[in-house]
């Protein structure tokens, strides 16, 4: 009998290729959404909300193994406890989390409101753990989606603020969607080892390619972000390059109408050097935008 398997956010960047992968091999795969949905490529759809629990019991009903890739800015931990309540059937839970959830401090109120998601993350991480369930968690590095998204939003910005000194190993969502499909057929096996990208980049060397690629010149001015939390940052803390077992590079990523949102270009690189030996620069979103990029895609 195929396994049952639920995968929540599983309409998001991560989510959706995962349910693929997992459908692909054979397994009983349904998505817990918010909205009610018709199935779709022989995979079923559920309602249930993790912000209000409305749903998820019976969402998660007979689920073998739950893949939970859903994810927001703002209150993970308590639907993670939401989730876990409701597991009642499941015996394996796989969570997706971000390399340095552990070594990004959360002292200060800035750390917390720049860089909060990395804390957020942990305590969804020990929810999991505590659970009495089996679990597996996986920490990846940010997507190249993410990238895409905030250097395309600074982009609009008459001078682009970079955080000094910090630096980015993105990696590809469908690399990391592979890695969670596998880890979800399998046994319960803790924290396994993070996957991070192929290369590392300073945040220079992420906006000046954008800004090549679309035909854009914008000037870049390094800020000092105060506080441990961006202090860990600057000394790598959100890196594995132990782990750079990611195959697909900034530099590769080419025909997609969401860079400039009108055409189809090819992301270059703007340095001749190795940019794991550049020590400079970083970004993100909104407040976090020009200082943290700490959030996945969903």
């Amino acid at each position: 009998m195929p396994a049952s398997i639920v995968v929540t956010g599983g309409t998001g960047t991560l989510g959706r290729p995962v349910a693929q992968r997992l459908r692909d091999a054979g397994a009983s795969v349904s998505v817990l959404s918010r909205h009610p949905r018709e199935t779709a490529e022989g995979i079923r759809y559920t309602a249930g909300d993790l912000s209000t629990g409305e749903g998820i019991e019976a969402a998660v009903r007979g689920a073998e193994v739950i893949v939970h890739c859903a994810g927001s800015s703002k209150g993970d931990e308590q639907k993670t406890r939401t989730l876990v309540s409701a597991a009642k059937d499941a015996r394996h839970i796989v969570l997706i989390s971000v390399v340095g959830a552990d070594r990004i401090p959360q002292v200060s109120a800035i750390d917390q409101a720049v860089f909060g998601y990395f804390g957020m993350k942990l305590a969804t991480e020990r929810v999991l753990e505590q659970s009495g369930l089996g679990w597996t968690t996986l920490r990846a590095t940010q997507f190249h989606d993410l990238i895409l998204m905030v250097t395309r939003a600074l982009a609009k910005l008459p001078v682009i603020p970079a955080p000094a000194g910090s630096r980015f190993q993105p990696v590809d969502a469908t690399e990391v969607a592979d890695r969670m499909a596998e880890l979800a057929l399998g046994e319960p096996s803790g924290l396994v080892p993070d996957l991070a990208g192929p290369k590392i980049y300073t945040v220079a060397e992420l906006v000046k390619s954008y800004l090549s690629a679309v035909g854009k010149r914008r000037p870049l001015v390094p800020v000092h972000i105060p506080g441990q939390a961006a202090r860990a940052l600057r000394t790598g803390a959100n890196l594995a390059p132990d782990r750079a077992v990611g195959k697909r590079t900034w530099e590769e990523i080419s025909g997609r109408p969401d860079l400039d949102g009108t055409q189809n270009v090819q992301i270059r690189s703007t340095s001749r050097v190795d940019v794991r030996q550049l020590p400079v620069d970083q970004v993100g979103g909104s407040a976090r935008a020009p200082c943290g990029l700490t959030e996945h895609v969903r």
